[in-house]
């Protein structure tokens, strides 16, 4: 269960905790819920009942376990039409990338303190790297994620971490918020961001992010591989690579919306 931060209301925290244990699809009964968040059974039947009235959650008939609701599926479907149109704006660039690369090209949004890959084209080299579309990962330890965040309102970083010590995913993972906002600082002077081993040692990555009218980024676009390869002499000219296609997106989604 994710502990609860000092601003956050804990029957919200304790509702998503129950969301989110059934988020594999599987129908758990009030005992399987209470051991997978660590809530005592009454409390988990009090809050069924109020996620069952608003939809979110459902109860089957036949068994009188609990799955997610078809509630879901309407939030959801606003959030998906977003994706649908970042992504039929941002594929075509990504795949002149690759087609110049040969890499693996990711499209990536933030999600709270992690990034999720949205979208991805698959790179011709004979090593290569991927990462599921759907996947998450802490948003501190990647280019992408880190792109993302340099270009977000001051303070954003410390309002999801605090001060740190944050997750230390390799030896080369930054860990406190001044090791952030110097790289942030970094990446907002030459335009992309760069993984060096810090989500996977051996891996790199360089990452430029898409920016809405305001200059806020609203996802990144990213090549990850073999940390000798990517991070070598090439990874300025890839970074100003990315940046180009990561502008012309940008400009597109601004034009389009």
């Amino acid at each position: 269960m994710t502990a609860t931060r000092r601003d956050s209301v804990q029957s919200l925290e304790r509702a998503f905790d129950l969301l989110e244990a059934l988020e594999d699809g599987s129908e758990l009964g009030v005992t399987e819920l209470a051991a997978r968040t660590g809530l005592v059974p009454s409390t988990v039947h009090r809050l069924l009942a109020t996620l069952v009235k608003r939809g979110y959650v459902a109860q089957s008939r036949e068994s009188g376990r609990y799955l997610l609701g078809y509630k879901l599926v309407q939030v959801a479907s606003t959030i998906e039409q977003r994706l649908a149109r970042l992504r039929a704006v941002a594929r075509p660039q990504m795949e002149r990338i690759t087609a110049a690369t040969g890499e693996t090209v990711n499209l990536v949004v933030l999600d709270a303190g992690r990034v999720i890959y949205v979208d991805q084209v698959e790179g011709t080299r004979s090593v290569r790297m991927f990462t599921a579309v759907g996947t998450a990962a802490p948003a501190h330890t990647t280019g992408s994620g880190k792109a993302i965040m340099a270009f977000s309102p001051e303070g954003t970083a410390a309002a999801l971490w605090g001060e740190g010590p944050f997750e230390r995913l390799t030896p080369h993972t930054l860990t406190t918020i001044d090791e952030l906002e110097a790289d942030f600082a970094a990446i907002r002077r030459r335009g992309y961001a760069l993984d060096g081993e810090e989500h996977e040692v051996g891996v790199g990555c360089v990452a430029s992010p898409v920016r809405d009218h305001t200059g806020r980024a609203v996802a990144a676009i990213s090549v990850s591989g073999p940390a000798a390869r990517v991070l070598g002499r090439g990874a300025p000219e890839l970074g100003a690579l990315l940046k180009r296609h990561a502008d012309a997106i940008s400009v597109r989604l601004t034009s389009a919306g």
